[in-house]
């Protein structure tokens, strides 16, 4: 699974433990002048409409934040089968319209989540072939075979009912490779068209990891020029490469943390796009996730045994009383309680927890919350099975367990391969509970080593280990640890400053659309 013109945008981060609150409350985004343009963001995914990771949470907290400070935000998003289990309704919108993508012409219809209150205009793109399908991207943990064509349709008609839906659009801000193809499109299929011409293109790289790797012919079965098929395009080691077409024609391309936008540049962090990334220059920035401050607020969160506050801890004790039961360990206050919320794969670092001594400790508890590979699966339900009163896995995702589990333990593991930015390990610090994580991408951003968390730098057991030691060692110095979790809870991890560097971009790409429309019309 899985640009173009020069611009000075410095990256925005969140610099740990330094924007202290009263009390750890996040407040409302500040309401911005409303902008003179329009923003349609596409993707894959969508919270809470269809989610398979951080990127739905993504997309749905930036393209929220943006309509609440007055800018025109659209969504445009398959019609998966579970949008349909979870829609409260959904009106069509006009008839069925013909996708011709390579040889093939598709049917497809365009319709609009009745959604009450302000917020985003959602629309979803059907196609009951592509789309109508128990998984997003695949089933029984294989894609889908014929996803190339699946992504092209979906960035076909997406880009026809623009002007329908968006008339004074002036940015197309795609996520992740999923439909990195319609900057493509939209510079080859549409250009020379006034509309199109004059609309920004951004796109945000969530997780470089998946790009899109298909044989050559993908690129004429998809309807696109043969010569696209090229090192400046689409071509990469032999293969037709869906995330290297979506950098080559895009305006300005973000990526979800400073420290990230820094890795991808490297042979080592840049999964073989590395000069790719790096020959970008200034057109790549890094631009750190936000959170939703009302649904993680351990203040008023409806999910948890019981409130509490930077100030007033009591209710976190309760918390982790209640997370004790709840999984059947043994209850013990003192004793400190690790957890883990993250998709079961190798890139979460399993194998550092699983290959060394860490639950073997006999004076700690650990929970983890999650599904994904068997193998992951089988060796966190074995352990619990051999130490019920020590270790817990729930092998199932679900997002109201994820908020107890917060709540109730004193500290997160994130051991990550690597982690463009994530997301767990700030709400964990609003809820006081201690991140132990690697050094890389977006935890570097996110988290002041001693000071709101432990941080270590090699991937090694033994490095992970040492880490863990020293939190344990700093939790049984009580009023150093609160000081730790007052800290934590005190920052703001919330949109409005990543908002703010997304109009920033914005602007970077209209200003590098100008000087291309200005260049196009001197050309002989």
């Amino acid at each position: 699974m899985t640009p173009k013109q020069t611009s000075t945008l410095a990256p925005t981060r969140h610099p740990a433990a330094k924007r202290r609150l009263p009390d750890g409350i996040v407040p409302e985004p500040a309401r911005q002048r409303p902008q003179r343009f329009g923003v349609v963001h596409l993707a894959w995914e969508y919270l809470p409409l269809a989610r398979t990771g951080g990127l739905g949470e993504a997309v749905s907290g930036l393209a929220r934040f943006e309509a609440a400070s007055g800018m025109s935000a659209t969504v445009v998003m398959p019609l998966h089968r579970c949008v349909r289990e979870v829609a409260s309704r959904l009106d069509p919108v006009g008839p069925s319209f013909p996708v011709q993508v390579g040889p093939r012409v598709e049917g497809a219809r365009l319709f609009r989540l009745a959604e009450p209150g302000p917020g985003p205009a959602i629309f979803l793109i059907e196609h009951q072939g592509y789309f109508d399908r128990p998984g997003i991207y695949g089933d029984e943990g294989s894609d889908y075979p014929d996803n190339a064509r699946r992504f092209a349709l979906f960035a076909r008609a997406a880009l026809a009912v623009l002007p329908r839906i968006a008339p004074s659009a002036r940015i197309l801000h795609a996520h992740d490779w999923h439909t990195a193809l319609a900057p493509v499109y939209l510079r080859t299929a549409h250009a020379g068209e006034p509309y199109y011409d004059r609309l920004g293109t951004v796109l945000s790289v969530h997780n470089a990891g998946f790009q899109g790797h298909f044989p050559p012919d993908t690129v004429t079965d998809l309807g696109l020029a043969a010569e696209l098929y090229d090192w400046r395009a689409l071509e990469w080691f032999g293969r037709m490469n869906v995330l290297k077409g979506g950098l080559a024609f895009s305006d300005v391309v973000v990526t979800v943390s400073p420290s990230h936008a820094r890795e991808l540049r490297t042979p080592q962090g840049g999964f073989g796009l590395d000069d790719t990334f790096a020959a970008l220059g200034d057109r790549l920035v890094g631009i750190l996730n936000g959170i939703d401050g009302a649904v993680w607020n351990p203040q008023a969160d409806p999910a948890i045994a019981a409130p509490y506050s930077p100030t007033d801890l009591v209710g976190k004790r309760r918390c982790k009383a209640a997370l004790q039961r709840a999984f059947g360990l043994a209850s013990r206050p003192r004793i400190p309680l690790f957890a883990m919320s993250a998709r079961l794969v190798a890139q979460k670092g399993l194998d550092l927890i699983l290959g060394g001594g860490l639950l073997a400790i006999p004076d700690a508890q650990f929970v983890f919350l999650g599904g994904g590979e068997k193998r992951y699966e089988q060796a966190l339900t074995d352990l619990a099975a051999a130490a019920p009163d020590r270790i817990a896995a729930q092998v199932t995702f679900t997002d109201r367990v994820e908020h107890e589990l917060l709540a109730g333990a004193d500290m997160l593991l994130m051991p990550s391969l690597y982690e463009p930015c994530g997301l767990t390990q700030m709400r964990a610090q609003l809820y006081g509970t201690i991140p132990v994580a690697r050094r890389v991408g977006g935890l570097t951003d996110t988290i002041e080593d001693g000071a709101t968390g432990f941080l270590f730098d090699e991937y090694s057991p033994a490095a992970l280990g040492r880490a863990t030691r020293q939190a344990i060692e700093r939790y049984a110095e009580g009023h150093s640890w609160e000081r730790m979790m007052h800290a934590a809870m005190s920052q703001d991890f919330g949109w409005r400053r990543s908002g703010e560097g997304y109009v920033q971009a914005y602007g970077r790409a209209l200003a590098s659309r100008s000087v291309h429309t200005r260049h196009s019309a001197e050309a002989p």
